[in-house]
């Protein structure tokens, strides 16, 4: 394997990149966790890079161990300037990631509004659903705050055709989970009584007219027009401005530790990765009670590789909401990761109990399974599966364990 040119991906100098390119290196080389440089454009934010890649021939869809895709990856990351690029090299916008999401359903999730848009505009299908047994509008509800930024995604999501009927693997709908919250706002967007404040200015920002919404919204005198104003600062990559307005929004009257997830997402992109968990963490304390702040805490934190971490801070939302699978998931990749793979099995036990007709938590447990040399028990749990979901990943999973095995 030559490193060269993922050396020179990695540091982002394009010359070199170039120069090793016109001596004939393999443009789509994988480093040992099965990263083409491509993919570690798209890792790093660096536009540029992905754009001489791509024209140069680079494949966007393949993927790395983890089952991340160049594409896949600019979606669940919100680069959405990678991700409009990419859409002129025939992406396979339908694929999926290893939890059975499409670029949509993490975009909605972790609040990448011009993803979520850009997604919605290449035809990704608002209705399909992940092996968690949601939708993009159920990850919008379930796994947002309510607030500005995740009713602006519900409505875009509604616009584009999402079924807010869509039931999970509880029987419950994204109205269900937003009633049981009382979040009275993403109520009326999903019976289609959406407010109509500010179309004006959002349409400018939908058609990327930043500097007229600016300067429609200059002196903001309401926390909604912080929160746009600070969007389009973030557009616009007017990072230190966007801090500024929303620093200025959490403490205002009636302010809300949202303005603190928005100036956490800012210092993010920033690369401030200190900064951007003391955000996380000035608003675990001032809603201690409400997840939200810590569980994307513990997705960042799973980002940064830094997973004793991020099940400390699982293990904190379990003990509020002992029922909540998804976080069992999320605790699971982490152990296995970790390779506390006995634990991982044991978490996944709990997660069957409760959503038993699900084949993931099975399918995970029978990883850990395999991880752990059990490749007899794996190979039973693997087959039972693929009786009733012959998909490719849980096939290739099988036929890797009975080639351990041997």
């Amino acid at each position: 394997m030559s490193l060269e040119l993922l050396k020179a991906a990695q540091e982002g100098d394009e010359q070199q990149v170039k120069l090793l390119l016109d001596k004939g290196e393999k443009i789509d080389e994988q480093d040992r966790d099965g990263r083409t440089p491509l993919m570690i454009a798209v890792i790093n934010n660096n536009l540029s890079l992905a754009k001489l890649l791509l024209e140069r021939g680079a494949d966007l869809n393949i993927r790395d161990n983890t089952m991340l895709s160049p594409w896949l990856c600019a979606g669940a990351n919100g680069f959405h300037k990678i991700l409009r690029t990419a859409l002129k090299y025939n992406p396979e916008i339908s694929s999926t990631n290893r939890f059975g999401g499409t670029v949509l359903l993490p975009s909605s999730e972790k609040g990448y509004l011009k993803t979520v848009e850009t997604a919605l505009e290449a035809g990704v299908s608002v209705n399909h659903m992940n092996d968690l047994g949601w939708s993009a509008l159920q990850e919008a509800v379930i796994l947002g705050n309510g607030g500005f930024l995740y009713r602006d995604i519900i409505r875009k999501l509604m616009q584009f055709g999402a079924d807010p009927d869509l039931k999970d693997h509880e029987g419950k709908t994204a109205k269900d989970w937003a009633v049981s919250r009382g979040e009275h706002s993403v109520i009326e967007l999903l019976e289609g009584r959406a407010d109509n404040n500010y179309q004006e200015i959002r349409a400018l920002i939908d058609k990327e007219a930043y500097d007229e919404a600016i300067t429609l919204l200059c002196e903001p005198d309401s926390l909604e027009k912080c929160y746009l104003l600070g969007h389009c600062y973030t557009l616009e990559e007017r990072y230190e401005d966007a801090l500024e307005i929303y620093r200025k929004a959490a403490g205002m009257d009636g302010g809300s530790p949202e303005f603190l997830f928005y100036s956490a997402n800012v210092l993010r992109t920033m690369k401030r990765v200190e900064d951007t968990l003391d955000e996380y963490d000035k608003a675990i304390q001032a809603a201690p009670d409400y997840f939200f702040y810590r569980y994307h805490k513990s997705n960042y934190l799973r980002e940064l590789g830094r997973h004793e971490e991020a099940v400390a801070e699982m293990d904190q939302l379990l003990s509020k909401d002992p029922r909540r699978y998804d976080y069992m998931f999320h605790k699971a990749n982490s152990l296995r990761t970790l390779g506390r793979h006995r634990e991982a099995a044991a978490v996944m036990d709990r997660a069957i109990e409760i959503v038993p007709g699900n084949p993931l938590y099975v399918f995970h447990k029978a990883k850990s399974l395999a991880l752990m040399g059990q490749y007899e028990e794996s190979i039973k749990l693997l087959e039972e599966i693929v009786k009733i979901r012959p998909e490719s990943v849980y096939l290739q999973e099988l036929q890797a364990v009975r080639k351990a095995l041997g």
